[in-house]
């Protein structure tokens, strides 16, 4: 099985650090970004890390991914709640995907309870700041050395 992980982040994400800290924190994107590359380099697994505001440019990644990467560790944000299309697209990928959300959704507001990519997610973690991502790469790493 590849070794490659895609980590997909949905919209706003490129606002970590700067929008809401008191819910997200202080860390920024290029933080997450720099310790999963750590991680990366233990567990020896390649990344493609990718943002976007944009659900095309999401559902066009996992389509890539489909072809190359033995996982997905995937923080949809906002796009949790509404996309059946990244769900359509995350359900045509055959390898392990974690679901990663840096607060705990089921502490906010009513709508952030339901997740679509939940449905197709084989873990999902919440809640965990952004050690979430961390403790996602581990996994799917165990996941890929099992196979």
């Amino acid at each position: 099985m590849s070794r490659l992980v895609f980590v997909l982040n949905g919209p706003n994400l490129n606002l970590l650090g700067k929008r809401q800290p008191h819910i997200y924190g202080h860390e920024t994107l290029a933080d997450v970004e720099r310790d999963c590359r750590e991680l990366a380099v233990e567990l020896k697994l390649e990344l493609r890390f990718h943002q976007s505001n944009r659900e095309y440019e999401i559902i066009d990644w996992i389509h890539e991914a489909r072809e190359t990467a033995g996982a997905i560790v995937i923080n949809p944000a906002a796009f949790t709640h509404t996309s059946v299309a990244i769900l359509d697209a995350l359900n045509a990928f055959d390898a392990p995907i974690v679901e990663v959300h840096i607060s705990n959704v089921h502490q906010r507001e009513e709508f952030r309870h339901r997740s679509f990519v939940s449905l197709r997610a084989d873990g999902v973690i919440a809640g965990l700041g952004t050690q979430g991502y961390l403790l996602a790469l581990r996994h799917v790493a165990r996941l890929i050395d099992a196979a």
